[in-house]
Protein backbone atom coordinates (compact mmCIF):
# COMPACT_ATOMS: atom_id res chain seq x y z
CA UNK A 1 0.00 0.00 0.00
CA UNK A 2 1.51 3.24 -0.36
CA UNK A 3 2.06 5.81 1.84
CA UNK A 4 -0.61 8.42 0.86
CA UNK A 5 -3.17 5.24 0.92
CA UNK A 6 -2.63 5.42 4.27
CA UNK A 7 -5.70 5.68 6.34
CA UNK A 8 -5.91 5.89 10.31
CA UNK A 9 -7.28 8.65 12.66
CA UNK A 10 -6.61 12.14 11.80
CA UNK A 11 -4.24 14.42 13.62
CA UNK A 12 -5.00 18.15 13.19
CA UNK A 13 -2.16 20.71 12.30
CA UNK A 14 -2.59 24.10 11.37
CA UNK A 15 1.24 23.53 10.26
CA UNK A 16 2.53 22.04 7.21
CA UNK A 17 0.66 19.41 5.08
CA UNK A 18 0.87 18.06 1.71
CA UNK A 19 -1.00 16.30 -0.68
CA UNK A 20 0.48 14.73 -4.34
CA UNK A 21 0.21 18.03 -5.78
CA UNK A 22 0.02 20.66 -3.17
CA UNK A 23 2.14 21.88 0.13
CA UNK A 24 -0.10 23.94 2.41
CA UNK A 25 1.69 26.17 5.44
CA UNK A 26 -0.26 27.69 7.67
CA UNK A 27 -3.03 27.94 5.60
CA UNK A 28 -1.21 29.19 2.55
CA UNK A 29 0.27 27.42 -0.65
CA UNK A 30 3.39 26.92 0.61
CA UNK A 31 5.16 27.13 -2.90
CA UNK A 32 2.88 30.06 -4.51
CA UNK A 33 2.39 31.87 -1.23
CA UNK A 34 5.41 31.92 1.00
CA UNK A 35 8.60 30.67 -1.03
CA UNK A 36 9.54 34.36 -2.09
CA UNK A 37 7.19 36.36 -0.55
CA UNK A 38 7.47 36.17 3.51
CA UNK A 39 10.93 36.60 5.18
CA UNK A 40 12.27 33.70 7.35
CA UNK A 41 12.08 35.72 10.38
CA UNK A 42 8.50 36.42 9.66
CA UNK A 43 7.80 33.11 8.85
CA UNK A 44 9.31 31.66 12.10
CA UNK A 45 6.99 34.40 14.07
CA UNK A 46 3.98 32.94 12.19
CA UNK A 47 4.84 29.42 12.74
CA UNK A 48 5.16 29.94 16.38
CA UNK A 49 2.28 32.13 16.86
CA UNK A 50 -0.32 31.35 14.10
CA UNK A 51 -0.72 34.43 13.26
CA UNK A 52 0.97 36.96 10.94
CA UNK A 53 2.93 39.27 12.46
CA UNK A 54 2.70 43.36 11.55
CA UNK A 55 5.91 45.03 9.75
CA UNK A 56 6.75 46.69 13.26
CA UNK A 57 6.46 43.16 15.13
CA UNK A 58 8.46 41.49 12.65
CA UNK A 59 11.48 44.34 12.37
CA UNK A 60 11.33 43.97 16.00
CA UNK A 61 11.60 40.36 16.29
CA UNK A 62 14.52 39.98 13.60
CA UNK A 63 16.02 42.76 15.73
CA UNK A 64 16.44 40.31 18.48
CA UNK A 65 17.67 37.36 16.34
CA UNK A 66 20.41 39.50 15.35
CA UNK A 67 21.35 40.54 18.92
CA UNK A 68 21.57 36.78 19.62
CA UNK A 69 23.22 35.25 16.48
CA UNK A 70 26.61 35.47 17.62
CA UNK A 71 29.07 36.71 20.45
CA UNK A 72 32.43 35.64 19.22
CA UNK A 73 34.31 32.43 20.96
CA UNK A 74 31.48 31.96 23.69
CA UNK A 75 31.37 28.30 24.89
CA UNK A 76 28.71 27.34 22.03
CA UNK A 77 31.05 28.53 19.48
CA UNK A 78 34.32 26.86 20.96
CA UNK A 79 32.55 23.38 21.76
CA UNK A 80 30.86 23.76 17.95
CA UNK A 81 33.98 24.10 16.52
CA UNK A 82 35.85 21.20 18.46
CA UNK A 83 32.76 19.19 17.82
CA UNK A 84 33.64 19.25 13.97
CA UNK A 85 37.74 18.86 14.80
CA UNK A 86 36.42 15.58 16.69
CA UNK A 87 33.61 14.76 13.90
CA UNK A 88 33.89 16.79 10.69
CA UNK A 89 31.55 14.30 8.80
CA UNK A 90 28.49 15.83 11.31
CA UNK A 91 28.06 19.24 10.64
CA UNK A 92 24.67 18.49 12.23
CA UNK A 93 26.34 16.83 15.43
CA UNK A 94 28.71 20.28 15.76
CA UNK A 95 25.44 22.50 15.56
CA UNK A 96 23.70 20.30 17.75
CA UNK A 97 26.70 20.87 20.43
CA UNK A 98 26.71 24.31 20.32
CA UNK A 99 23.18 24.35 20.74
CA UNK A 100 22.95 22.17 23.85
CA UNK A 101 25.03 24.75 25.24
CA UNK A 102 22.22 27.35 25.35
CA UNK A 103 21.39 27.43 29.02
CA UNK A 104 21.37 29.11 32.26
CA UNK A 105 24.62 31.40 31.65
CA UNK A 106 24.35 31.65 27.97
CA UNK A 107 21.39 32.17 25.51
CA UNK A 108 19.14 30.66 28.77
CA UNK A 109 18.87 34.42 30.06
CA UNK A 110 16.38 35.67 27.41
CA UNK A 111 14.10 32.87 28.40
CA UNK A 112 14.89 33.54 32.45
CA UNK A 113 14.60 37.21 31.72
CA UNK A 114 10.84 37.41 29.84
CA UNK A 115 9.45 34.62 32.54
CA UNK A 116 10.83 36.75 35.09
CA UNK A 117 9.34 40.21 34.04
CA UNK A 118 6.13 38.34 33.18
CA UNK A 119 5.42 36.89 36.86
CA UNK A 120 6.34 39.85 38.33
CA UNK A 121 3.40 42.42 36.11
CA UNK A 122 0.39 43.13 38.09
CA UNK A 123 -3.15 42.89 36.88
CA UNK A 124 -3.23 46.04 35.99
CA UNK A 125 0.15 48.03 35.03
CA UNK A 126 1.40 51.19 36.16
CA UNK A 127 0.11 54.18 34.08
CA UNK A 128 3.57 56.57 33.98
CA UNK A 129 7.04 56.15 34.86
CA UNK A 130 6.86 56.60 38.38
CA UNK A 131 4.79 54.08 38.93
CA UNK A 132 6.78 51.44 37.05
CA UNK A 133 10.16 52.71 38.80
CA UNK A 134 7.95 51.85 42.19
CA UNK A 135 6.96 48.29 40.91
CA UNK A 136 10.68 47.79 40.13
CA UNK A 137 12.04 49.01 43.33
CA UNK A 138 9.90 46.38 45.00
CA UNK A 139 10.79 44.03 42.18
CA UNK A 140 14.95 44.24 42.65
CA UNK A 141 14.62 44.47 46.95
CA UNK A 142 12.35 41.02 46.64
CA UNK A 143 15.22 39.75 44.87
CA UNK A 144 18.00 40.65 47.25
CA UNK A 145 15.85 39.79 50.03
CA UNK A 146 15.88 36.26 49.06
CA UNK A 147 19.14 36.39 47.91
CA UNK A 148 18.77 36.04 43.99
CA UNK A 149 20.03 38.04 40.86
CA UNK A 150 17.43 40.03 39.07
CA UNK A 151 17.76 37.94 35.10
CA UNK A 152 19.30 40.10 32.61
CA UNK A 153 20.75 42.74 35.21
CA UNK A 154 25.07 42.62 34.36
CA UNK A 155 27.39 41.84 31.72
CA UNK A 156 30.83 40.40 31.94
CA UNK A 157 32.35 42.39 29.34
CA UNK A 158 29.33 45.70 28.45
CA UNK A 159 29.78 46.65 32.14
CA UNK A 160 28.96 50.32 31.39
CA UNK A 161 26.01 49.63 29.22
CA UNK A 162 25.06 46.78 26.51
CA UNK A 163 24.66 48.59 23.35
CA UNK A 164 22.55 46.22 21.89
CA UNK A 165 19.87 47.60 25.27
CA UNK A 166 18.86 51.15 24.22
CA UNK A 167 18.88 50.00 20.42
CA UNK A 168 16.62 47.04 20.79
CA UNK A 169 14.09 49.55 23.05
CA UNK A 170 14.26 52.35 20.45
CA UNK A 171 13.35 49.72 18.14
CA UNK A 172 10.56 48.87 19.79
CA UNK A 173 9.12 52.49 20.37
CA UNK A 174 9.37 53.11 17.03
CA UNK A 175 7.36 50.65 16.02
CA UNK A 176 4.99 50.83 18.92
CA UNK A 177 5.58 47.32 20.47
CA UNK A 178 7.01 49.18 23.87
CA UNK A 179 5.41 47.13 26.02
CA UNK A 180 5.37 46.25 29.87
CA UNK A 181 7.99 43.87 29.75
CA UNK A 182 10.23 46.57 28.26
CA UNK A 183 8.51 49.20 30.52
CA UNK A 184 9.69 47.05 33.68
CA UNK A 185 12.53 45.64 32.48
CA UNK A 186 13.56 49.59 31.85
CA UNK A 187 12.71 50.69 34.80
CA UNK A 188 14.87 48.07 36.97
CA UNK A 189 17.62 49.37 34.46
CA UNK A 190 16.89 52.98 36.32
CA UNK A 191 16.42 52.21 40.41
CA UNK A 192 18.27 48.97 41.13
CA UNK A 193 21.24 51.16 42.26
CA UNK A 194 19.14 52.55 44.81
CA UNK A 195 19.16 48.56 46.31
CA UNK A 196 21.97 46.94 45.04
CA UNK A 197 24.36 50.35 45.70
CA UNK A 198 26.13 49.88 42.39
CA UNK A 199 24.77 50.14 39.01
CA UNK A 200 24.84 47.16 36.41
CA UNK A 201 24.08 47.40 32.53
CA UNK A 202 21.14 45.74 31.18
CA UNK A 203 22.25 43.17 28.85
CA UNK A 204 21.15 42.40 25.41
CA UNK A 205 19.86 38.43 26.70
CA UNK A 206 17.35 40.30 29.08
CA UNK A 207 16.11 43.03 26.92
CA UNK A 208 15.73 40.14 24.29
CA UNK A 209 13.65 38.26 26.47
CA UNK A 210 11.49 41.53 27.68
CA UNK A 211 10.68 42.07 23.78
CA UNK A 212 9.97 38.88 22.69
CA UNK A 213 7.68 38.79 25.86
CA UNK A 214 5.96 41.59 24.54
CA UNK A 215 5.26 40.49 21.38
CA UNK A 216 2.81 37.58 22.57
CA UNK A 217 5.53 34.89 22.03
CA UNK A 218 5.05 31.91 24.01
CA UNK A 219 6.58 32.33 26.84
CA UNK A 220 8.05 28.35 26.94
CA UNK A 221 9.46 29.18 23.60
CA UNK A 222 11.82 32.13 24.32
CA UNK A 223 14.65 30.47 24.77
CA UNK A 224 14.11 28.41 21.61
CA UNK A 225 13.70 31.83 19.68
CA UNK A 226 17.64 32.48 20.86
CA UNK A 227 18.65 28.90 19.83
CA UNK A 228 17.01 30.09 16.15
CA UNK A 229 19.13 33.33 16.07
CA UNK A 230 22.52 31.34 16.99
CA UNK A 231 22.15 28.79 14.69
CA UNK A 232 22.53 31.12 12.09
CA UNK A 233 26.28 32.06 14.10
CA UNK A 234 27.17 28.97 14.67
CA UNK A 235 26.93 27.98 11.02
CA UNK A 236 29.01 30.89 10.51
CA UNK A 237 31.11 29.64 13.14
CA UNK A 238 31.46 26.37 11.31
CA UNK A 239 31.87 28.78 7.63
CA UNK A 240 34.97 30.58 9.13
CA UNK A 241 36.53 27.00 10.65
CA UNK A 242 36.52 26.00 7.37
CA UNK A 243 38.40 29.23 6.13
CA UNK A 244 40.27 29.79 9.04
CA UNK A 245 40.34 27.00 11.14
CA UNK A 246 41.17 27.40 14.97
CA UNK A 247 39.89 24.79 16.75
CA UNK A 248 42.89 21.99 16.49
CA UNK A 249 44.70 25.00 18.32
CA UNK A 250 42.32 25.59 20.69
CA UNK A 251 42.57 21.88 21.32
CA UNK A 252 46.08 21.75 21.49
CA UNK A 253 46.25 24.98 23.96
CA UNK A 254 44.60 23.08 26.52
CA UNK A 255 46.20 19.09 25.78
CA UNK A 256 50.02 20.27 26.24
CA UNK A 257 49.38 22.79 28.93
CA UNK A 258 47.57 20.16 30.81
CA UNK A 259 49.33 19.73 34.29
CA UNK A 260 49.49 16.29 35.98
CA UNK A 261 48.40 16.36 40.11
CA UNK A 262 47.66 14.35 42.73
CA UNK A 263 43.90 12.61 42.80
CA UNK A 264 41.96 14.32 44.97
CA UNK A 265 39.03 12.86 45.76
CA UNK A 266 35.43 14.38 46.15
CA UNK A 267 34.28 15.69 48.99
CA UNK A 268 30.74 16.65 48.13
Amino acid sequence: MADHEWVGRGYDTALGASDPTTITLLGANLAEDVMGEVGFGELAFWLATQRRPSKGETRVFEAVLAALADHGFTPTAIVTRLTYLSAPDSVQGALAAGLLGGGSRFLGVTEDTGRFLHDQLPDEPPSDEAGWDALALEVVAAQRAAGRFVPGLGHHVHKGGDPRTPRLMAIAREEGVFGPHLALFSAIGRVHPQVLGKTLPLNGAGVCGAALADLGLPLPLLRGFALLARTAGLIGQLAEELRSPVGNEIFLSVDRNARPVPPQPWAG
